[in-house]
């Protein structure tokens, strides 16, 4: 029995990273699809803009992207020839330290272990297989749970990944092998004695280590901007000063996808939700909110490491201010 007639396909509301995702992907199989966002620019998270000076673009969010050249999904699209280019600095990460010297993470395993000092074999143990593995596992780590397809070599990143960095941590004997491991845990942005917080970490580090942590030329906003010029390419249709307060707003439609937060959803939708799942929005929890400061510099960092002066990422500080860990990425 054929579906009733509707304005489309499928609307998804909200064009962050995932909105966009959503919505190339319905394209790409044949659906009519519309993407709303209530602002004037796309992208969420990827949004940049001149925050200082004239000519200094800033990220207003995320600026540096690991995953946009790791992701499955993403590098099956043709993002290129829509004008996202990546700029790949000689270091993905460093981590500095008091005393001058500073934990930097390069492209191979091998020459990050080889800065250790007495961790060097640690590391390479920890991280060899997981690195070798990584084609292998990345599309069931990086997907929801699932029987993976390769359940040894996903039995082995699970081993390390669903422990806590605190716990991963104590496998290395130096500062600098624990600061690295410690500074990419904390993008989990929850307390490192939680578990899983060792799986950010090793998911980045791996990264790192196969495809580097790149930054979009010309800024965040340019990775949005191919994804929507690509979703316009195939056939889809992009509509922004949408701003959705209730389904009523919507043109009809198959399927509705939001890309939204819980209390937004629970405005737009809350009427059309199963109890249980409106009993779990309503008990999200929203974490702490982010201090970003945006310089506009005459000249590179002097860093004392020279490690800090090659890296894309510097994580600067970690230390407890009123009992609230607190980490510095400098991009």
């Amino acid at each position: 029995m054929p579906l009733e007639k509707r304005d489309f396909d499928a609307i998804v509301v909200g064009s962050g990273p995932n909105g966009l995702a959503a919505a190339i992907l319905m394209q790409q199989k044949g659906l009519s699809v519309l993407l709303l966002e209530g602002k004037d620019n796309i992208g969420g998270g990827l949004r940049s803009a001149e925050l200082t000076l004239p000519g200094y673009t800033h990220d207003i969010c995320s600026a540096v992207h690991p995953l946009a050249v790791s992701s499955p999904f993403f590098t099956t699209l043709p993002l290129h020839e829509h004008g996202l280019e990546f700029i790949y600095p000689p270091a993905a990460a460093a981590h500095p330290f008091d005393n001058g010297r500073a934990a930097v993470i390069r492209s191979t395993v091998a020459e990050t272990a080889g800065l250790l000092g007495d961790d060097e074999q640690a590391y390479l143990r920890l991280m060899t297989p997981l690195v070798t593995d990584w084609p292998l596992i990345a599309a069931d780590v990086l997907s929801p749970l699932h029987y993976p397809k390769h359940p040894l070599a996903m039995a082995r990143f699970g081993l390390s990944a669903l422990t806590s960095a605190s716990h991963l941590a104590k496998r290395f004997k130096t500062v600098e092998a624990k600061g690295l491991l410690g500074g990419m845990a904390a993008h989990s942005i929850q307390p490192l004695t939680n578990l899983a917080t060792s799986a950010v970490a090793l998911v980045l580090m791996i990264s790192a280590h196969l495809k580097g942590w790149p930054i979009p030329k010309g800024g965040s906003k340019q990775i949005a901007n191919a994804l929507a010029t690509y979703f316009i390419s195939i056939g889809g249709k992009i509509e922004t000063n949408c701003y959705i307060q209730s389904m009523e707003q919507l043109p009809s439609a198959h399927a509705v996808l939001f890309d939204v937060t819980p209390k937004q959803l629970l405005q737009i939708a809350g009427h059309k939700l199963s109890s249980i799942y409106k009993w779990q929005l309503e008990r999200y929890r929203y974490g702490p909110g982010v201090f970003k400061i945006d310089w506009a510099l005459h000249e590179p960092v002097p860093f004392t490491a020279a490690g800090c002066r090659e890296a894309g990422t510097v994580h600067l500080v970690r230390r407890v201010v009123e009992n609230i860990a607190v980490d510095v990425d400098l991009h």
